[in-house]
């Protein structure tokens, strides 16, 4: 045990402070805060550590209103009033982008209207019975009635989440623009969910059990600016309504009329077909199967003849495509572009690309490479995901 004073939060939004000259991250601890705490991990660079008490708090820091805080692994920054964590995510990517990509500028937070009750999608683990999330870096089960980040459909639906009846294993549960519901169930038990009482309390679309639809439909739809788009229940789709409402507008005040896009990892196809109303060609590269089929309905469903999509791995289905491309729309998954990948953006040479990103770390990593070729025109902050540490990012490059 030592006291320490936390000198500021570091990218996943623990405090930092220094035990025998050494860089130490304490959860659950703010800036200028004076802390009693104990190491929990001690390598040659760095320890971590837990707050056993503290001495002196930040006048930043607030009550959270959720009862499961201190244990769940989710929110790490429900301990700050939402105008601070999204500063925090401002200093942080802008920090991230300068330190790792040597690109310098201000960047400006697209907020969120509702930072609470805004997630569509939980995934609960189920352990014995009981129904929650892990404690943060174990597999201690928290038992939870409710999740303050999930939209009102969601937390009712936990209220009667033992009708599921799963002993083992987990339960992903997805809501739509209506309240609808699909439950996606996980486990290698006998599972006999209790549809009947379910489907009377509440509005259930599908119930997939492993693979297989045990009742109604395997997607829903879901409405975003007015445009509809089927989700399968294994299907990407952002988890939050209003944040890809605003990413929408943001990438269509880049699109020219009569362009040819190219969406690449584009799920469900929401990022291309919102951008492709007024577009001569679209194309779309994804590599979930049912992602594809539901990006295929989609294009017919908001009457978007001029798309072409292709199931598989983007590095693999990019050379080939043989027409000249105007702009390239990327959100890859955490792991940002593989070298192969931006070898052959860079080799189609677009006027535009509009990156999305959910990982500042990996985002910084491509722009370093890709600004080699191209100006860094627009970088935003997107609070998709309101009191946690994470920030999506949407940068706009242009052709030199």
């Amino acid at each position: 045990m030592c006291e320490v004073k936390i000198e500021k939060l570091d990218n996943q939004g623990r405090g930092i402070c220094y035990v025998n000259n050494k860089i130490t991250f304490v959860e659950n601890a703010l800036p200028s805060e004076q802390v009693i705490i104990r190491l929990t991990k001690e390598s040659k660079k760095f320890n971590e550590a837990e707050v056993l008490e503290y001495i002196v708090t930040s006048e930043d820091r607030v009550i959270s209103p959720c009862p499961y805080f201190n244990t769940c692994g989710g929110c790490e920054l429900l301990n700050l009033s939402y105008e601070d964590t999204c500063k925090y995510k401002k200093e942080k990517l802008e920090n991230i982008l300068s330190k790792y990509a040597n690109i310098k500028t201000k960047v400006e937070i697209v907020k969120c209207k509702n930072p609470l009750n805004y997630r569509n999608k939980i995934t609960l683990k189920v352990d014995q019975g009981k129904y929650g999330y892990f404690a943060h870096k174990t597999h201690k089960l928290i038992n939870i009635d409710k999740c303050l980040l999930a939209e009102p459909a969601i937390n009712n639906f936990i209220k009667d989440i033992d009708k599921l009846n799963i002993k083992n294993g987990e339960v992903i549960i997805r809501s739509n623009y209506n309240s609808e519901l699909i439950i996606w169930i996980k486990s290698k038990d006998k599972v006999k969910p209790n549809i009947s009482y379910l489907k009377s309390k509440h509005k259930i679309v599908g119930i997939i059990l492993n693979e297989e639809t045990i009742e109604g439909d395997s997607s829903f739809i879901e409405i975003i600016n007015h445009q509809l788009f089927t989700v399968s229940y294994d299907s990407f789709f952002q988890v939050n309504r209003d944040i890809c409402s605003k990413l929408f507008n943001l990438i269509n005040k880049h699109i020219n009329d009569n362009e040819t896009i190219l969406d690449l990892y584009c799920g469900v196809g929401t990022l291309g077909i919102n951008a492709s109303k007024n577009a001569k060609k679209a194309f779309g590269i994804e590599i979930v199967k049912n992602a594809v089929l539901n990006a295929i309905t989609n294009s017919k469903i908001n009457k978007r003849d001029n798309i072409y999509y292709m199931l598989g791995d983007v590095s693999s289905c990019l050379p080939k495509i043989k027409d000249k491309v105007d702009t390239i729309i990327v959100d890859p998954p955490r792991a940002g572009l593989d070298k192969v990948t931006k070898d052959t953006i860079i080799e189609f040479n677009p006027n535009k690309i509009i990156y999305v990103s959910c990982d500042p770390m990996t985002l910084a990593r491509d722009l370093k490479e890709l600004s080699s070729y191209y100006n860094i025109i627009e970088v935003k902050g997107l609070d998709m995901f309101p009191h946690t540490q994470h920030i999506e990012s949407f940068v706009v490059l242009e052709r030199r």
